[in-house]
Protein backbone atom coordinates (compact mmCIF):
# COMPACT_ATOMS: atom_id res chain seq x y z
CA UNK A 1 0.00 0.00 0.00
CA UNK A 2 2.86 2.37 0.74
CA UNK A 3 4.25 1.85 -2.77
CA UNK A 4 0.86 2.72 -4.26
CA UNK A 5 0.58 5.85 -2.13
CA UNK A 6 4.14 6.90 -2.83
CA UNK A 7 3.75 6.46 -6.59
CA UNK A 8 0.50 8.43 -6.64
CA UNK A 9 2.06 11.24 -4.60
CA UNK A 10 5.15 11.32 -6.81
CA UNK A 11 2.94 11.66 -9.89
CA UNK A 12 1.02 14.56 -8.37
CA UNK A 13 -2.05 12.70 -7.11
CA UNK A 14 -1.93 13.48 -3.41
CA UNK A 15 -2.93 10.85 -0.87
CA UNK A 16 -2.08 13.43 1.83
CA UNK A 17 -0.02 10.86 3.74
CA UNK A 18 2.05 7.71 3.52
CA UNK A 19 0.30 5.59 6.13
CA UNK A 20 -0.25 2.27 4.34
CA UNK A 21 -4.02 2.56 4.68
CA UNK A 22 -6.32 2.48 1.66
CA UNK A 23 -8.61 5.20 2.93
CA UNK A 24 -10.70 7.88 1.26
CA UNK A 25 -7.71 10.05 0.29
CA UNK A 26 -5.87 7.19 -1.39
CA UNK A 27 -9.02 6.11 -3.21
CA UNK A 28 -9.62 9.67 -4.39
CA UNK A 29 -6.03 10.00 -5.64
CA UNK A 30 -6.26 6.65 -7.41
CA UNK A 31 -9.57 7.54 -9.06
CA UNK A 32 -8.10 10.84 -10.27
CA UNK A 33 -5.07 9.01 -11.66
CA UNK A 34 -7.35 6.57 -13.46
CA UNK A 35 -9.46 9.36 -14.98
CA UNK A 36 -6.39 11.25 -16.15
CA UNK A 37 -5.01 8.14 -17.80
CA UNK A 38 -8.10 6.94 -19.64
CA UNK A 39 -8.67 4.02 -17.31
CA UNK A 40 -11.89 2.88 -15.67
CA UNK A 41 -12.13 5.20 -12.65
CA UNK A 42 -13.38 2.62 -10.17
CA UNK A 43 -10.83 3.20 -7.39
CA UNK A 44 -9.53 -0.35 -7.72
CA UNK A 45 -5.85 -0.80 -8.50
CA UNK A 46 -6.20 -3.69 -10.93
CA UNK A 47 -3.68 -4.89 -13.51
CA UNK A 48 -4.16 -2.09 -16.04
CA UNK A 49 -4.03 0.62 -13.40
CA UNK A 50 -1.01 -0.90 -11.66
CA UNK A 51 0.89 -1.32 -14.94
CA UNK A 52 0.25 2.28 -15.96
CA UNK A 53 1.13 3.59 -12.50
CA UNK A 54 4.39 1.64 -12.29
CA UNK A 55 5.43 2.56 -15.82
CA UNK A 56 4.99 6.24 -15.01
CA UNK A 57 6.49 6.17 -11.51
CA UNK A 58 9.52 3.91 -11.78
CA UNK A 59 12.71 5.89 -11.52
CA UNK A 60 11.22 9.38 -11.62
CA UNK A 61 13.02 10.21 -8.39
CA UNK A 62 10.55 12.74 -7.00
CA UNK A 63 10.59 11.11 -3.60
CA UNK A 64 13.27 9.10 -1.86
CA UNK A 65 11.14 5.97 -1.82
CA UNK A 66 9.77 5.82 -5.37
CA UNK A 67 10.38 2.32 -6.71
CA UNK A 68 13.37 1.95 -8.98
CA UNK A 69 14.34 -1.35 -10.60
Amino acid sequence: MLVLQDALNALGFSTRTLDGIFGANTRSALTSFQRNNGLVADGVCGCQTWTRLVNEAVGIGRTSSVIDP
